[in-house]
């Protein structure tokens, strides 16, 4: 018996269970690239103790490897059943829970195509898990007490002259946008943005893209705040160069420290904020 045959048998078990998770229909339009989109899938027996999460992880796999690529067709349910002996159920109910973690872009009547990797759906689970309030944006100030000093250290270690000649420049930007809002937060929220690039991990990156909504909301309240003189903007820049030199020396724990002192000042702050938002 081939194995297509045997997971055939398989999705029988399976198809009253996933058909009552409900279907939607996720049209295909023959691209001629998602033949060869799922041979880079492949299509070998799998033994799962649920058929669909196997499917799932086939496609992820493919997309997260490079094998699929960004704007390539994704193979049409009926043709991801076959490949793998499943029902046309499981494939859709793969292609769509894929589909909600942002990696599979599908339209009603048209190809399902690949979408590039981001921050957004770790976003959206984010404001949902603290919400709006300061006693979130709390949390988020928190959690980045504890990432952005080991970023920082990543970054010491990993550094190259370009990455310090940008740092240098966004510093830059930085000290001309002193007292101008808006331009301060772009160039704040770019500073950190390249930490995370210059530390090579690929997941900072990430992370800092779900946060960045709710790090930029607390940025313009803090740069609204009414209490905030030139000095303060002065010496919030000052703490920046000091983690900028750092990283140009190549020094990871003295990064760390200066991060880690940089950001100790927050709670201050928040609570400053705080207190002006009260009536």
């Amino acid at each position: 018996m081939t194995a297509a045959r045997r997971n055939r048998g398989r999705a029988a078990e399976y198809d009253a269970d996933e058909m009552s998770r409900g279907s939607a229909t996720i049209g295909n339009d023959g691209d001629a690239r998602a033949g060869d989109a799922l041979a880079l899938i492949g299509g070998d027996e799998i033994v799962p103790t649920r058929l669909g999460d196997t499917v799932q992880a086939r496609l992820a796999q493919a997309i997260t490897s490079g094998r699929l690529r960004p704007g390539d067709p994704v193979p049409s349910e009926s043709r991801i059943a076959a490949s793998f002996g499943v029902s046309k159920q499981i494939a859709r109910e793969a292609i769509r829970e894929l589909s909600a973690l942002g990696v599979i872009h599908v339209q009603q009547g048209k190809t399902s195509r690949v979408r590039a990797v981001d921050g957004t759906p770790l976003g959206r689970f984010y404001r949902l898990a603290v919400g709006d309030g300061v006693a979130g944006l709390r949390q988020v100030v928190e959690l980045r007490q504890l990432l952005e000093p080991g970023i920082a250290a990543l970054a010491a270690e990993r550094r190259t002259a370009a990455d310090i000649a940008e740092l240098r420049a966004v510093l830059d930007a930085m000290q001309a946008a002193i007292g101008d809002a808006p331009a301060w937060i772009e160039a704040d929220m770019t500073f950190h943005r390249s930490l995370g690039r210059i530390s090579g991990n690929r997941l900072i990156g990430l992370q800092f893209e779900a946060l960045e909504p709710m790090i930029r909301r607390m940025q313009e309240q803090f740069s609204r705040a009414r209490s905030r003189s030139r000095a303060d903007w002065q010496d919030t820049w000052r703490r920046h160069e000091q983690v900028v030199d750092a990283i140009a020396a190549g020094d990871a724990e003295a990064a760390r420290q200066a991060m880690t002192e940089h950001f100790a000042k927050a709670p201050a702050a928040l609570g400053e904020l705080t207190q002006e938002e009260t009536p």
